[in-house]
């Protein structure tokens, strides 16, 4: 089963491909560096949305074409309008695709090459996972525009240390990618000509897990994360609990002590 790509985009903004239950996202507007136009956020809604229904998904990574990762919101896009509803508008829907990155029951995997500014740092720090080219960069740059970058402030502040985000926010300088790993902005960092085959490595190992065990877990890893430390214990015991109670846990089990391969249900 495939994602339509012509339902999720037109004019390829997205190249959608996939293959073994991996669905790769392509960022594609790469002469504007992948910067996230009103239209990039409603193709890439689309695409997460058809990706949440689609059960032959077990992995999602989110990829980009050219030299950058994704240098943030569309600048000329955003100074063509000082109408203050049209930048409500844009804002709250990158605030949708970044919660819906989350919620998605497939883990999520940024594969960065070149840079991740703004908006599109706050793409990287909403991921599951990021593996980054040696070369990366990323900066919250908008404080160098006399802009606060209030929104990746949110996804970049639940990754990283609140002093080491407080810095990038405040000066809108660049780190590198072992800064980036350093402040758990990204997971690994690989030669720029391996990032392709180690990402597809990664989401290969994660699709051969248990997916009603992923899509629970995941859910409930950002559930708990307000929570006090006895609610989070209490909605945790609650989803082992019922995850156990699951045909996917006890044939996992089973597996196990009859030192043989899983064969999963989702159920």
């Amino acid at each position: 089963m495939t994602v339509n790509a012509n339902s999720i985009s037109n004019d390829e903004m997205l190249l959608i491909d996939v293959d073994a239950g991996i669905c790769k996202i392509t960022l594609n507007r790469p002469t504007q560096y992948n910067a996230l136009s009103v239209a990039v956020l409603t193709a890439l809604q689309n695409a997460l949305d058809e990706i949440a229904e689609n059960k032959m998904i077990r992995a999602v990574i989110i990829a980009a074409n050219g030299k950058a990762f994704c240098a943030g919101h569309d600048l000329k896009e955003i100074r063509s309008s000082e109408d203050q509803e049209f930048h409500q508008s844009l804002f709250a829907q990158c605030g949708r695709v970044m919660q819906t990155i989350n919620q998605l029951p497939q883990p999520v995997i940024a594969q960065v090459n070149g840079i991740a500014t703004a908006a599109g740092c706050q793409l990287v720090a909403t991921c599951d996972l990021a593996i980054a080219a040696d070369s990366a960069r990323f900066a919250v740059s908008g404080i160098n525009l006399g802009l606060f970058c209030s929104t990746p402030a949110v996804a970049l502040s639940r990754n990283v240390h609140r002093k080491q985000a407080m810095q990038m926010l405040l000066t809108g300088d660049f780190i590198d990618a072992i800064t980036a790993q350093q402040y758990g902005l990204i997971n690994e960092i690989v030669p720029v000509d391996q990032l392709e085959s180690a990402t597809l490595e990664l989401a290969k190992k994660i699709s051969g897990k248990s997916p009603l065990a992923i899509e629970m877990g995941k859910k409930l890893f950002y559930q708990q994360l307000n929570m006090d430390l006895s609610a989070a214990y209490g909605a945790a015991s609650e989803s082992m609990a019922c995850n156990m109670d699951s045909e996917d846990a006890r044939e996992g089990i089973d597996a196990f002590i009859e030192k043989r391969q899983p064969e999963w249900k989702g159920k």
